[in-house]
């Protein structure tokens, strides 16, 4: 069962989430797989950032690396090949990272096995990698908070963007939502963080 660290002291839960996490087996290879899913906006990247650095410097993949303009959310078949299937195999996975603002993809980026891979993103929790992950925590933010904050960070410049982009948000967590299967749910705090038992916890 996973049991959420309780302490709320700023730095002490991620602390203790990274030690829960370490101490889990492996999930994808050797490698211990963790989704961090949410909303657009919802905080992702800095609490994946934060706990990034609580386990000594784990990798992040960022799903903004995999997706595209041209695909939003009909990545997951690149990711497979390109990505998890390497790493499942214990070998040093290989991603073309995509450039928004070029709308290129970049020379491609290694990605060695490590104890604990972090992959954050919109989609984290999706079907088709849940079978990798050994936790998925989620960003419980409301929808249309986290897509104001996030319409707030990129500006005017990126509004049709935004508006394409959360059209294709409703409909990929509509066919295939992630929250259901969080083992963890993510609370940002004034300061720090709060982690509490997901709809997932104790299956």
């Amino acid at each position: 069962m996973c049991q959420p660290p309780r302490p709320r002291t700023p730095g002490t839960v991620i602390r203790a989430l990274a030690a829960q996490l370490r101490r889990l087996p492996p999930s994808c290879g050797p490698v211990r797989l963790v989704g961090v899913d949410g909303h657009a906006g919802s905080g992702k990247s800095t609490f994946a950032g934060r706990l990034a650095a609580a386990l000594g410097g784990a990798p992040v993949l960022h799903l903004d690396d995999i997706a595209s303009h041209e695909e939003l959310f009909t990545w997951d078949g690149r990711l497979l090949t390109e990505v998890i299937e390497p790493l499942a195999r214990g070998a040093t996975a290989h991603y073309s990272p995509y450039d928004w603002r070029a709308r290129r993809f970049s020379p491609p980026r290694a990605l060695a096995p490590a104890p604990v891979i972090l992959v954050e993103g919109v989609g984290a929790g999706r079907r088709a990698l849940r079978p990798y992950l050994a936790r998925l925590l989620w960003m419980e933010l409301p929808r249309e908070e986290s897509w104001a904050r996030g319409r707030a960070r990129d500006g005017e410049e990126q509004r049709e963007f935004w508006t394409g982009w959360t059209a294709a948000e409703r409909r990929h967590f509509a066919a295939d939502p992630s929250r259901p299967f969080a083992d963890l749910l993510v609370r940002q705090l004034e300061s720090g963080y709060e982690v509490a038992p997901g709809p997932a916890a104790g299956r």
